[in-house]
């Protein structure tokens, strides 16, 4: 259920002007990893420009959050695959709109000045909304593990991933996103080879649409996440 929208805050698509924003998003938030590329993002609003959503500041007309996203087949996929993979190098370019019923969830950024204020909440509420409104199956996605390399010299990451599942430690990644109904059927390592935080491990998460959601749809997971 949709709730309030942070004040001052609205969502709306994705815009070629807001690039240079969103590129400056991913410095504040992965410090560490190459940024969007402008050619990437073009790709995006060229193959799937209802899937990309921004979360800007009313006041200053500034971007403080961006949601990236496409459709895809997932029986192409492995489980394991990794981000490259489901992303087409970033390119969205595997989009698969006649074929495909599950939203995947590439890219979900929020400035860290503006974490903790619902922005990402109302991006992942935009993304539900979209979701339904196309008659998807799902949304799903490699979260990783954000808080992993906390933990690694005492546990693997499917037990961290388990922990987070049962509320044992809180991940700021996955832990958000559990509460925001979606549930982890695997744990994948590789996803994101060079984060120093995840250590390269995702979980998989799933979100399904409960308008066309069948009771066959809700298996497939690892039963050590019921």
């Amino acid at each position: 259920m949709r709730g309030a929208p942070p004040a001052g805050i609205v969502v709306r698509g994705t815009r070629a002007s807001d690039f240079g924003e969103i590129v400056e998003i991913c410095g504040e938030v992965y410090p560490e990893s190459l940024p969007w590329s402008e050619r990437q993002l073009a790709s995006h609003l060229e193959v799937f420009p209802e899937g990309q959503f921004v979360a800007v500041e009313n006041e200053r007309g500034r971007i403080v959050g961006m949601a990236a996203s496409l459709i895809v087949l997932w029986d192409d996929y492995e489980m394991a695959a990794t981000w490259r993979d489901f992303t087409d190098h970033g390119m969205f370019t595997n989009h698969d709109p006649v074929r495909g019923r599950t939203l995947y969830a590439a890219e979900v950024m929020v400035r860290p000045l503006f974490q903790g204020k619902r922005v990402g909440t109302r991006l992942y509420e935009a993304r539900g909304e979209l979701a339904q409104r196309l008659g998807l199956l799902r949304i799903r996605a490699g979260a990783r593990l954000r808080g992993y390399h906390r933990y690694a010299d005492r546990m693997t990451a499917e037990e961290y991933a388990i922990a987070v599942h049962r509320q044992e430690i809180f991940d700021p990644t996955v832990s958000f996103q559990l509460r925001r109904g979606f549930r982890i059927l695997a744990v994948v390592e590789g996803y994101l080879r060079h984060d120093p935080e995840s250590l390269g491990y995702a979980a998989v998460i799933e979100w399904l649409n409960q308008q066309v959601a069948r009771p066959e749809d809700a298996r497939g997971h690892d039963p050590r996440f019921d």
